[in-house]
């Protein structure tokens, strides 16, 4: 099982590029980053997980940047987009940050998506909320085009531009790896059809058991090969290593073969004893 971490960077917790050269050092696979660019102060929409929405949201570094201090002082370390809003960027902006950061680190990006939650925040960039799948999808159809063309052009709904170049090009060929961060009604279908991957979070083996036994169905009716996927789970497990182990096993049974933990309520003093202790546990 590859172990991977998940945590916002506020400018108060800790450097990003101290973090990740730390996680590396300790055999951590990947860093994911997420991101809420901007959120209103006063939101009506209250937090999927009930009650109001955790401060941390209000104050995420941006997610490109911290991870691009990751990549300066790592070699192998992965930099995972844990989640991006997609349909909250421009596509070709995005589709160039995203494809330098992958170039300059030696290919070593995994594209983590999703189309948010936040009503007021997606608003606030223009974002069709209602549809905002579609739009993530064509979004992500575009900045393929732009990773895998010397020349591309794209005439979607949501995003239209005439021939243009678009450098450089990601190391990864393709472009990253999309692993699409949902659970919704429809999450396995999209991940089926056009996805990389699936990386839900706070989820039970069981749920991933039944979870993923639908999603082989829905790739055998999209004529995708199931086993080129790439199956996440982010979230946290209580108890000692033993415990740890235990339940990282049975997420592998069901065919996970990444567990990301969630980390929060740390400083800059205090973030170097929190990755040894999680580590001890996980790794």
């Amino acid at each position: 099982m590859k172990i991977g971490l998940l945590t916002p960077f506020s400018g108060r917790n800790g450097n990003p590029g101290e973090f990740a050269r730390i996680a590396e050092s300790l055999g951590y696979e990947s860093v994911w980053i997420p991101e809420h660019p901007a959120v209103p102060a006063n939101p009506a929409t209250k937090f999927p997980g009930g009650g109001d929405i955790p401060p941390i949201y209000f104050s995420m570094a941006d997610q490109i940047v911290a991870l691009s201090m990751a990549a300066a002082v790592t070699k192998s370390l992965k930099l995972a987009t844990g989640i991006c809003l997609v349909p909250e960027h421009h596509p070709v902006a995005l589709a160039n940050q995203i494809a330098t950061l992958d170039a300059f680190s030696g290919g070593r990006v995994i594209f983590g998506i999703g189309a948010g939650w936040l009503r007021e925040e997606c608003d606030l960039f223009a974002v069709d909320f209602p549809k905002r799948w579609t739009q993530t999808r064509e979004y992500i159809a575009a900045m393929r085009e732009l990773w895998t063309h010397d020349e591309a052009a794209f005439d979607g709904k949501y995003v239209k531009f005439p021939s243009v170049r678009c450098s450089p090009k990601p190391a990864q060929k393709n472009g990253p790896l999309v692993s699409i961060g949902s659970l919704d009604k429809n999450a396995l279908k999209r991940v089926a059809k056009w996805g990389d991957g699936w990386c839900p979070i706070r989820v039970t083996p069981e749920f991933m058991s039944e979870k993923l036994a639908e999603l082989k169905r829905e790739c055998a009716a999209a004529g995708r090969d199931f086993a080129r996927l790439d199956i996440t789970v982010m979230g946290y497990i209580q108890g000692d290593r033993a415990k740890v182990q235990s339940e990282l096993a049975r997420f592998a049974e069901t065919g996970v073969s990444r567990f990301v933990v969630g980390l929060s309520d740390f400083t800059p003093d205090t973030m170097p004893r929190m990755l040894e202790r999680v580590a001890a546990a996980y790794v």
